[in-house]
C-alpha cells in the first residue's frame, strides 16, 4: 500500500481536466497493477475543501467522490491520536513546526508502514519515520 498526498491528487485531477500525461499520471502508470493506493481522510478534507470554494471548476465535488471511490480512505482509529502525539511531541522538540494537516496526513501514512507519495519533500521530511516518495 501507499499513501497519495494532496497534493498528488491535486495534480492527478488537473492532468485529468486537461487531458494531458504529467507527472502524477506517469508515477500511477510504472505501479504494479496490484498496487493499493491509500488516501487519509484528511487529504479527503482539504480536497473537499477546494473542490467546494468560489471558483472551483465546475463538477469537481462529483470527480472528486468518483476518484475517492477508487481509493481506500484511511479514517483514524485509537492508535492515532496516540501516534499524532508522539509524532508531533518529537518535531516540537526538535524545534520544527510543522502544518497540523501535514502531521494528520503523516501519521495516517506511518500507521499504515506506507510512503506517503508527495511533491512537498519540504514538509513532510521534518516527520521522523515518515517514508516518502516523490513523483
Amino acid at each position: 500500500m501507499i499513501h497519495l498526498d494532496t497534493t498528488f491528487l491535486v495534480d492527478l485531477l488537473r492532468e485529468q481536466r486537461r487531458d494531458r500525461f504529467g507527472p502524477a499520471l506517469t508515477y500511477l502508470e510504472q505501479l504494479p497493477d496490484d498496487e493499493v493506493l491509500g488516501v487519509s481522510v484528511h487529504v479527503v478534507c482539504e480536497l473537499m475543501a477546494g473542490a467546494h470554494a468560489p471558483g472551483a471548476p465546475s463538477g469537481e465535488v462529483k470527480r472528486l467522490t468518483q476518484l475517492c471511490e477508487a481509493l481506500v480512505v484511511h479514517y483514524p482509529d485509537e492508535r492515532f491520536a496516540p501516534q499524532y502525539g508522539r509524532l508531533l511531541a518529537g518535531v516540537q522538540a526538535e524545534g520544527t513546526t510543522i502544518a497540523t494537516m501535514d502531521l494528520l496526513i503523516a501519521t495516517a501514512a506511518i500507521l499504515d508502514a506506507a510512503p506517503l507519495v508527495t511533491r512537498n519533500l519540504r514538509h513532510f521530511s521534518k516527520v521522523p519515520g515518515l517514508r516518502l516518495e516523490k513523483y
